[in-house]
């Protein structure tokens, strides 16, 4: 006879290990940060020519497959040229050398164009400091001519300000740039490191975009062979929405932001504003984080330009205003569509939790992140509106006093009605259950 055990013990016995194991691993997590910590550094140290590779891949496959049917199917096309396997192997390494080529040219073009004024800009704000401090003096001296007290106070405040902002200027920031300037032309340890990691990184999304194909497929096949084929069905539209989401959300962004960026450059040229390509650099960046990434590009560019002009400062937020409503509402939509379908709130919930957490990254990546999770947990709530017979509609919800218990139909005529404190907090068990059982099972 042979001996099976009981489900019920197998199943206390397995609570009971998961229960220890978690238990040991939280004590671990709490007393042990550290290690963790560095352990998960040094896991990240070794993957990270992996996974710099992986987001070059992710980054220029959008080009890669424009390249390779826009330009090379299609020509062969017109030319009437048959082609095997070897000749699609090679369409897609021809498409990934050229695509990387202007990867790389674009970002050696931008370094190079880039950097050196931005460098001279930050020189030369450094140097002009005083005499910017000395031209906000003297605004404020003629704004205030008549109220002598208030312009001694202000003045006080800016010389603080001023001293103390010189001094970090002189004593921080110029000895970091040319510190920076001086391991980018030594070659010291951290700049060799990065550069290995930056060229193996370009070797694996080689490798990853040219058999793109291959280890998707190889993905699916273990996937198929661990789980049900329900599943991973459900697995795969689920992948193949959130590479959907970043994708879209990845590419308006930066298509959106290099667009604010042009537009800002031309208009503080007109303008003939000081520092136009670092401000236009500095807002086209911070652009990239929703909501508050106009905000955060805008104040230090303009509190910079009335360092030097206070009235074109004035002009110079007047001028970002107008873009960036125009961005807002005309440009954006059309670039970014409905890429997360988040409301306002939501975006601001994302970047506040994301950014506290992961700092300038979270606040990059949040807003696509959350849309997943919202789409997860609204479909959560259909599913189990859904088995409790519930509608799943939300105007069913608006003006809800409560649904009633047997029938399921909304009720809202005791809008207004005083909640007894025993109808509040109550927790029935055996009601919860009948509830339960009404919901799932149909009445006799």
């Amino acid at each position: 006879m042979k001996f099976r055990p009981d489900k019920k013990y197998l199943y206390w016995g397995l609570t009971l290990f998961l229960a220890l194991a978690a238990s040991i691993l939280f004590y671990f997590v709490i007393f042990h940060m550290d290690s963790l910590r560095r352990g998960f550094n040094l896991i990240i140290s070794i993957l990270m020519p992996l996974i710099i590779g992986l987001l070059i891949a992710y980054v220029m496959w959008p080009l890669v497959r424009l390249i390779e049917t826009k330009l090379f199917l299609k020509l062969l096309q017109k030319l009437k040229i048959q082609y095997a396997r070897k000749g699609e192997k090679a369409i897609r390494l021809a498409s990934i050398l050229i695509s990387l080529f202007l990867f790389i040219f674009a970002i050696y073009l931008l370094l190079a164009l880039l950097i050196p004024q931005l460098f001279n800009s930050i020189v030369s704000i450094v140097e002009n400091f005083p005499r910017y401090i000395d031209n906000i003096q003297e605004w404020i001296s003629s704004f205030f001519q008549n109220n002598p007290e208030m312009e001694d106070t202000i003045n006080n405040l800016i010389a603080n300000f001023s001293s103390r902002a010189e001094g970090w200027m002189n004593q921080d920031l110029l000895p970091q740039l040319n510190n920076l300037l001086r391991n980018l032309s030594s070659g010291l340890l951290g700049v060799i490191n990065f550069l290995k990691n930056f060229i193996l990184g370009i070797i694996v999304s080689i490798y990853v975009l040219y058999s793109k194909e291959s280890l998707i497929a190889n993905a699916k096949k273990g996937l198929y062979a661990v789980c049900r084929t329900k599943r991973a069905n459900q697995i795969i539209r689920d992948c193949q929405y959130i590479d959907a989401t970043f994708g879209k959300y990845i590419i308006g962004m930066t298509l959106d932001s290099l667009n604010i960026a042009v537009w800002c450059y031309i208009g503080l040229l007109i303008l003939g504003m000081p520092y136009a390509l670092l401000i236009s650099v500095v807002v086209g960046a911070t652009n990239f984080i929703p909501f508050f990434g106009p905000y955060l590009g805008a104040i230090p560019s303009a509190v910079l330009i009335f360092m030097v002009n206070p009235i074109q400062a004035l002009y110079f937020v007047i001028f970002i205003f107008v873009l960036q409503q125009i961005d807002g509402n005309f440009i954006a939509p059309r670039i970014l569509g409905d890429s997360t379908g988040m409301s306002s709130l939501m975006v601001l919930i994302a970047i506040m939790i994301f950014g506290g957490l992961f700092g300038i990254p979270g606040m990059l990546i949040g807003v696509p992140l959350f849309a997943v999770i919202c789409t997860i947990v609204r479909h959560f709530i259909e599913s189990r509106l859904e088995s409790r017979k519930l509608p799943k509609e939300q105007e069913f919800y608006k003006g809800l006093d409560h649904i009633d218990e047997e029938s399921h139909e909304a009720v809202r005529t005791n809008r207004g009605r005083e909640i007894r404190k025993e109808e509040a907090f109550t927790f029935r068990r055996s009601g919860g259950k009948q509830e339960e059982d009404t919901d799932t099972k149909p009445k006799k």
